[in-house]
């Protein structure tokens, strides 16, 4: 069974808001709905982290099988994974950051959700950059 872009958008969220125990149940679970799951932790200066997180993101994906080794799979990741962190920049330059990347795909949907905490002084702000690709 193939799910929807917004199906599929909801999985990435859960994944990237859960915690590393929730993350392990979750994944299991989606994988009973045929959807692929992925997630990992990110950190540092928000300006300096870019790169990091688009590559945390493509590895991942690559790392559970969501995408295969292509340059389209793979681009299709690092794109949405940039859309994702745009949306977000304003509120995020030259400050900490730190979170996690959720992945999922279902069929031809393939989506990227990022949960950020942002940190300055003892204020933490925490904001959600998604993008979803088809493959």
């Amino acid at each position: 069974m193939e799910h929807n872009s917004l199906e599929t958008a909801k999985t990435a969220i859960k994944m990237a808001i859960s915690t590393r125990e929730e993350e392990k149940q979750l994944k299991k679970d989606f994988a009973k709905e045929n959807i692929k799951t992925a997630a990992v932790d990110f950190g540092g200066e928000f300006n300096k982290s870019v790169p990091d997180i688009i590559e945390r993101a493509v590895i991942a994906a690559k790392r559970e099988n969501i995408i295969d080794n292509t340059h389209v799979a793979q681009g299709a990741v690092a794109g949405a994974a940039h859309d994702a962190i745009s949306q977000i920049m304003p509120r995020t330059m030259g400050l900490n950051v730190g979170g996690k990347i959720g992945l999922a795909r279902s069929g031809e949907h393939i989506v990227v959700a990022i949960f950020f905490g942002v940190g300055m002084f003892n204020l933490n702000e925490v904001t959600m950059g998604l993008s979803h690709r088809s493959l």
